[in-house]
Parts: C-alpha cells; structure tokens; sequence
C-alpha cells in the first residue's frame, strides 16, 4: 500500500491505517526503538506509542512520505523511555554513547534551551547541508537512529577507529558553526 493511501485511512479514521501501518513500516520503527532502548518490552510500548501518536496526530498537511514521521515519533517516545530507565547513567548502551558524544557540542540543558529547539534544528539541518554525502549519512545514522558504530562503519566501507574520528570531526564543525550562526552553547 502507497503511503498516501494509508494517511487516507488515518483520516477516514479506519483502523486499518494501524494494521497497514505495522506492515509497511512495522519493522523499520522496531530497528529505531532497539537501537535506543535496547529492550524488547519498551520497544513494543514505544512500537504501539508510535500508532497511537500518528492516529491523534495526523498532520493537516498531509505526509507524502510516512517515514520519516513515524521515525521522528518512534524516536521520541523510545528516548523518552530510556531517560525514564535510565535516570542515572548505568551501562555503556548505544543510547548513552551518542548522547554523550553530543552533549560536547549542546552543552547543558535548560528551559530556555526547549524554546530555542527548533531554532537549533534548523542551524543543524543547514549543517547538515554543508556536509559531504559520507559525512551526512555517518551523523544521521549515528545521532538519529542511534546505530552502533561498528554498523555504520561496516555499511561506509571504514574502519570504527576511522568512523569515531570521522563523527569527533563532524561533531567539533557542528560546534564551530553554530557558534558563528550565533547560538550560544
């Protein structure tokens, strides 16, 4: 089933929409979860969060791509998730580690950091932009799905230690140049 054809369904209210839904991308938003929750029990409460999210939250302007919406909901509710089980940081998790290595260029986080979020998602987009296809596909993967290094390196034909000084690169030209687009870190 199309895409458009299933956002319809979540319009007429069909509940086939969640069924297609699962078919289609079910597998996709579970790879998300694991990779940040690391548990099979919260990447099913995040699996069913997510479709309970997209049926409350259909956009007006309707998604031509599915993908990257569930992405962006699955990912929310599975990072909301592993900071509930892990208020206090225990293990050495995927999750933990990509944190970590962004929290160098975010700095520490306050109210007014959530105001200023979607002024800081699109001086990271712009980023993004600026980046060669290598790069960009290695942050992504990395900071968004929270992919194990070893993966992303296997799949960028490079070696970890290769890959981890590749993203420390990406991350110190993220920091440089928000600085000089003025946002304070």
């Amino acid at each position: 089933m199309q895409d458009f054809e299933i956002v319809d369904l979540y319009w007429s209210r069909d509940e086939n929409a969640i069924t297609e839904t699962n078919i289609k991308y079910g597998s996709y938003c579970r790879k998300i979860a694991m990779n940040i929750t690391a548990d099979d029990g919260d990447t099913e409460e995040c699996i069913n969060d997510t479709y309970l999210s997209a049926w409350n939250s259909m956009p007006e302007e309707r998604p031509r791509m599915l993908a990257p919406f569930l992405a962006a909901i699955v990912r929310n509710h599975a990072l909301t998730i592993f900071r509930k089980t892990h208020s206090k940081k225990r293990g050495a998790g995927q999750t933990a580690l990509a944190l970590d290595e962004l929290s160098e260029v975010a700095g520490p986080s306050t109210t007014e950091d959530a105001v200023d979020m979607s002024l800081l998602s699109g001086h990271i987009n712009s980023f993004l932009k600026t980046l060669g296809s290598r790069e960009r596909i290695a942050f992504v993967r990395r900071y968004f799905y929270v992919e194990p290094l070893s993966d992303i390196a296997a799949a960028l034909s490079m070696s970890e230690s290769a890959m981890k000084s590749s993203l420390f690169r990406t991350r110190t030209k993220l920091k440089d140049y928000l600085a000089k687009e003025g946002y304070e870190l």
